[in-house]
């Protein structure tokens, strides 16, 4: 019993120590960068992949594809408005559940732990990312359909996750938890709709 007590103190810890790297980091990067210029102009692009552009785009895909007759598009538009809409189901349940200060709030340091809670505000639902969430949803979701778009696809969904921290809208570990979250959506939705050969 003894050992038991003793791991889970250290995971505690740890657990701790971990969080709070990631609000001296994300405060810290956020405090120095959220203003400089790029950072602006990078932030408001990433800003397409806020749900109503996504949605928007995965839409104008699929009616792009039933327009040229392309079953192939249309299949990846439909798979892009799947995989994203499981990703912002999953992060909208946690985000409902968990409250956190964003970094750009500058607030108390408690106020930027994540805690349990429902308090449905934007400045204090930053945990998760659900702008990663659905850029890595989508990205992946063309990728299976175009596997030459990959890398285009990913990188442009690893800047809207960079960018995140910088522009003081996330900590570091929102965006991952984010990523994750949008590329188990897809994974689920790869299960159901597999690709074509």
């Amino acid at each position: 019993m003894g050992k038991k007590k003793q791991a889970k103190r250290e995971a505690k810890r740890g657990a701790k120590q971990l969080v709070d790297a990631d609000i001296d980091v994300g405060s810290g990067v956020a405090a120095e960068l959220h203003r400089h210029p790029v950072v602006k102009v990078a932030g408001a692009l990433s800003e397409v992949a806020d749900q109503p552009p996504l949605v928007a785009i995965n839409l104008t895909t699929i009616a792009a594809g039933l327009i040229a007759q392309d079953r192939r598009l249309t299949r990846t538009g439909v798979r892009m408005l799947a995989a994203h809409g499981l990703a912002t189901l999953a992060k909208a349940a946690i985000k409902h559940r968990i409250d956190r200060a964003r970094p750009n709030q500058f607030s108390d340091r408690d106020d930027h732990r994540p805690t349990p809670g429902d308090r449905d505000e934007g400045p204090q639902n930053s945990f998760p990312s659900g702008h990663t969430a659905g850029a890595v949803a989508v990205a992946r979701a063309v990728a299976r359909e175009y596997p030459a778009a990959a890398v285009p696809a990913q990188a442009a969904a690893g800047g809207i996750a960079a960018i995140q921290v910088p522009r003081g809208t996330h900590f570091p570990i929102d965006v991952a938890v984010g990523a994750v979250i949008g590329w188990a959506a897809e994974a689920i939705v790869a299960r159901v709709m597999p690709a074509a050969e």
